[in-house]
Protein backbone atom coordinates (compact mmCIF):
# COMPACT_ATOMS: atom_id res chain seq x y z
CA UNK A 1 0.00 0.00 0.00
CA UNK A 2 0.95 3.64 -0.39
CA UNK A 3 -0.41 6.77 1.25
CA UNK A 4 -0.84 9.96 -0.74
CA UNK A 5 -2.32 13.39 -0.14
CA UNK A 6 -4.37 14.73 -3.04
CA UNK A 7 -2.49 17.61 -4.67
CA UNK A 8 -3.67 20.32 -7.06
CA UNK A 9 -2.01 18.56 -10.01
CA UNK A 10 -4.06 15.40 -9.32
CA UNK A 11 -7.43 17.08 -9.73
CA UNK A 12 -9.90 16.67 -12.56
CA UNK A 13 -9.67 20.41 -13.25
CA UNK A 14 -5.89 20.28 -13.62
CA UNK A 15 -5.77 17.06 -15.65
CA UNK A 16 -8.69 18.02 -17.87
CA UNK A 17 -10.81 14.98 -17.03
CA UNK A 18 -13.45 17.23 -15.49
CA UNK A 19 -14.05 20.78 -14.36
CA UNK A 20 -13.77 20.56 -10.58
CA UNK A 21 -10.75 20.55 -8.30
CA UNK A 22 -11.43 17.08 -6.90
CA UNK A 23 -9.30 13.90 -7.01
CA UNK A 24 -9.28 12.85 -10.66
CA UNK A 25 -10.07 9.33 -11.84
CA UNK A 26 -6.88 9.22 -13.97
CA UNK A 27 -4.81 10.15 -10.90
CA UNK A 28 -6.50 7.46 -8.81
CA UNK A 29 -5.84 4.86 -11.51
CA UNK A 30 -2.22 5.99 -11.70
CA UNK A 31 -1.82 5.51 -7.94
CA UNK A 32 -3.42 2.06 -8.16
CA UNK A 33 -1.06 1.03 -10.99
CA UNK A 34 1.92 2.47 -9.11
CA UNK A 35 1.03 0.42 -6.04
CA UNK A 36 0.69 -2.83 -8.00
CA UNK A 37 3.93 -2.09 -9.91
CA UNK A 38 5.83 -1.48 -6.66
CA UNK A 39 4.52 -4.71 -5.15
CA UNK A 40 5.97 -6.79 -8.00
CA UNK A 41 9.12 -4.70 -8.43
CA UNK A 42 9.95 -5.38 -4.77
CA UNK A 43 10.18 -9.05 -5.77
CA UNK A 44 12.65 -8.23 -8.56
CA UNK A 45 10.31 -8.25 -11.57
CA UNK A 46 9.54 -5.57 -14.16
CA UNK A 47 5.96 -5.32 -15.36
CA UNK A 48 3.76 -3.29 -17.66
CA UNK A 49 0.13 -2.45 -17.05
CA UNK A 50 -2.29 -3.87 -19.60
CA UNK A 51 -5.81 -3.49 -18.21
CA UNK A 52 -7.81 -1.58 -15.60
CA UNK A 53 -11.42 -2.04 -14.51
CA UNK A 54 -12.00 0.67 -11.93
CA UNK A 55 -15.02 2.27 -10.31
CA UNK A 56 -14.56 5.78 -8.90
CA UNK A 57 -17.21 5.88 -6.18
CA UNK A 58 -16.73 9.15 -4.30
CA UNK A 59 -15.10 12.56 -4.71
CA UNK A 60 -12.27 13.88 -2.51
CA UNK A 61 -10.87 17.38 -2.16
CA UNK A 62 -7.27 18.57 -2.32
CA UNK A 63 -5.34 17.63 0.82
CA UNK A 64 -7.29 14.44 1.54
CA UNK A 65 -5.12 11.57 2.82
CA UNK A 66 -5.71 8.47 0.71
CA UNK A 67 -4.44 4.94 1.23
CA UNK A 68 -4.08 2.94 -1.98
CA UNK A 69 -3.71 -0.85 -1.78
CA UNK A 70 -3.02 -3.58 -4.31
CA UNK A 71 -3.34 -7.30 -3.68
CA UNK A 72 -2.03 -9.93 -6.08
CA UNK A 73 -4.91 -12.39 -6.50
CA UNK A 74 -3.96 -14.46 -9.57
CA UNK A 75 -0.82 -15.50 -11.43
CA UNK A 76 -1.16 -17.12 -14.86
CA UNK A 77 2.28 -17.44 -16.40
CA UNK A 78 3.46 -13.87 -16.88
CA UNK A 79 -0.04 -12.38 -16.37
CA UNK A 80 -0.71 -10.94 -12.92
CA UNK A 81 -4.17 -9.95 -11.66
CA UNK A 82 -4.63 -7.52 -8.77
CA UNK A 83 -7.50 -6.15 -6.78
CA UNK A 84 -6.93 -2.46 -6.05
CA UNK A 85 -8.58 -0.01 -3.71
CA UNK A 86 -8.33 3.65 -2.69
CA UNK A 87 -9.82 4.82 0.59
CA UNK A 88 -9.81 7.78 2.93
CA UNK A 89 -10.98 8.20 6.52
CA UNK A 90 -14.60 8.00 5.33
CA UNK A 91 -14.24 4.73 3.42
CA UNK A 92 -13.73 3.49 -0.12
CA UNK A 93 -13.18 6.08 -2.86
CA UNK A 94 -12.51 3.64 -5.68
CA UNK A 95 -11.89 -0.02 -6.32
CA UNK A 96 -11.49 -2.57 -9.05
CA UNK A 97 -9.11 -4.87 -10.89
CA UNK A 98 -5.77 -4.27 -12.56
CA UNK A 99 -3.74 -6.54 -14.83
CA UNK A 100 0.01 -6.45 -15.41
CA UNK A 101 2.45 -8.61 -17.40
CA UNK A 102 5.98 -9.55 -16.34
CA UNK A 103 8.43 -8.44 -19.03
CA UNK A 104 12.14 -8.45 -19.82
CA UNK A 105 12.82 -4.71 -20.16
CA UNK A 106 15.52 -5.06 -22.83
CA UNK A 107 13.45 -7.39 -25.03
CA UNK A 108 10.35 -5.24 -24.53
CA UNK A 109 12.10 -2.03 -25.57
CA UNK A 110 13.85 -3.73 -28.52
CA UNK A 111 10.45 -4.66 -29.97
CA UNK A 112 9.49 -0.99 -30.10
CA UNK A 113 12.15 -0.24 -32.71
Amino acid sequence: SITIYVSENETAGFLGSGGLNVYATPAMICHMEKTAFALVEAEGFQTVGTKVEISHLRACKVGTEIKVTAELVEVDGRRLEFTVKAEDANGIIGEGKHQRFIIDPEKFMAKLG
